[in-house]
């Protein structure tokens, strides 16, 4: 089991790491800026289900020329975020209750294989990374603020971290890039039940459940745990979907 010293030279590990990529990374082209803008707009929801998306206004909007815009459009229809209209431009993908439904479906699938897997697999330095994202989850607020739900951007991006830190250890990148999507695509789904979920569950204590089977090498438990808290989403968000 990781100690806390284990837990601080991870951190320190990862904070060398981030700042290589960064180094590493340069500037984005107009065409990624602009697909990783509305991308994360479609998800968060600022860009509505079956909005009409206009080259010329996301132009203006987002500050990027129409090309880019629209190669951003063309590159977000391949990830099922974006719908292309016949001769008439673009919208943002509808939503449903069917939709969410297989995809809550494939996600358990996938996601449970990936974690048992990873817990059959996983090293030391795989159980330190599960510790660490835990433990960077649980110091920040699911809302940012205390008498209304405010999504917490912070808490977002560590939510995923953690999910992914679980199955990471899978041994198939497939898998992960698979899981990956279906993660985004379900948290756009989530933004519609955020208020209704919070704050009526302790989610710590769900995700401290998870990674204490992970750890304990329990892959039944772990697996058991890990759906039913996709389910309990799911559940709070069917009620919100029309169909």
């Amino acid at each position: 089991m990781p100690t806390k010293n284990d837990v601080l030279e991870a951190m320190n590990g990862e904070a060398e790491e981030l700042e290589g990529s960064k180094a590493a990374t340069g500037p984005e082209s107009m065409t990624s800026q602009a697909y990783t803008r509305l991308r994360k707009d479609i998800i968060s929801g600022v860009l509505k289900p079956g909005q009409k998306l206009k080259v010329e206004q996301l132009r203006k909007q987002y500050e990027v020329g129409s090309s880019p815009i629209r190669e951003a459009l063309s590159l977000l229809t391949s990830d099922h975020f974006v719908e292309r209209l016949d001769q008439r431009g673009f919208k943002v993908a509808s939503v449903s209750r069917q939709e969410f439904n297989e995809l809550l479906k494939t996600r358990c699938w996938l996601e449970e294989k990936a974690l048992r897997e990873s817990i059959k697999n996983g090293k030391s330095s795989w159980e330190e990374q599960v510790v660490l994202a835990a433990y960077r989850l649980s110091r920040v607020p699911r809302s940012e603020a205390e008498n209304q739900f405010v999504a917490n951007v912070e808490w977002e991006e560590r939510h995923k971290h953690f999910h992914m830190t679980l199955i990471s250890a899978c041994e198939s990148t497939m898998m992960m890039k698979f899981c990956d999507q279906l993660y985004d695509q379900n948290v756009r789904y989530r933004q519609l039940s955020g208020k209704v979920a919070y704050p009526t569950r302790d989610i710590n204590s769900e995700h401290g459940a998870i990674c204490d089977a992970a750890l304990a090498r329990d892959a039944d438990l772990a697996s058991e745990l890990l759906m039913a808290h996709y389910i309990h989403t799911g559940e709070f968000l069917l009620a919100q979907i029309s169909e």
